[in-house]
C-alpha cells in the first residue's frame, strides 16, 4: 500500500501538472491549425462560397426530407409501406 507521505503527494502533484500542461499544448496546437485553416478561407473567398453553397445543399436536403419522412426509401431500396417513420436497416 503506498502511504500519502509529502513525497508521493509531490509525485503525483508533478505528474497531473506534466498532464495538464500537454493538454494546453495540444489545445494550442489545434488552435493554431484552426486559425491557419480561417486564414486560408480568409484569404480565398471562392473558398467559402463552395463551402456555404454545399452548406446550403445539404441543409435544403435535410429540410425536404423532414418535411415529408414517408418520402425516403430503406437501405435496401424496398418500402414497407406502412409509413410510422421509422427506417429498419438490416445488420448483417
Amino acid at each position: 500500500m503506498l502511504v500519502d507521505t509529502p513525497k508521493n503527494q509531490h509525485n503525483a502533484d508533478q505528474r497531473v501538472l506534466e498532464h495538464l500542461q500537454a493538454a494546453a499544448r495540444e489545445v494550442i496546437h489545434a488552435t493554431r491549425a484552426f486559425l491557419d485553416a480561417a486564414e486560408d478561407l480568409v484569404d480565398d473567398p471562392k473558398v467559402v462560397q463552395d463551402i456555404m453553397a454545399t452548406v446550403a445543399t445539404v441543409a435544403a436536403a435535410a429540410a425536404d426530407r423532414l418535411r415529408s419522412p414517408g418520402a425516403a426509401p430503406s437501405a435496401d431500396g424496398t418500402d414497407d409501406g406502412d409509413d410510422d417513420g421509422v427506417q429498419r436497416i438490416r445488420v448483417s
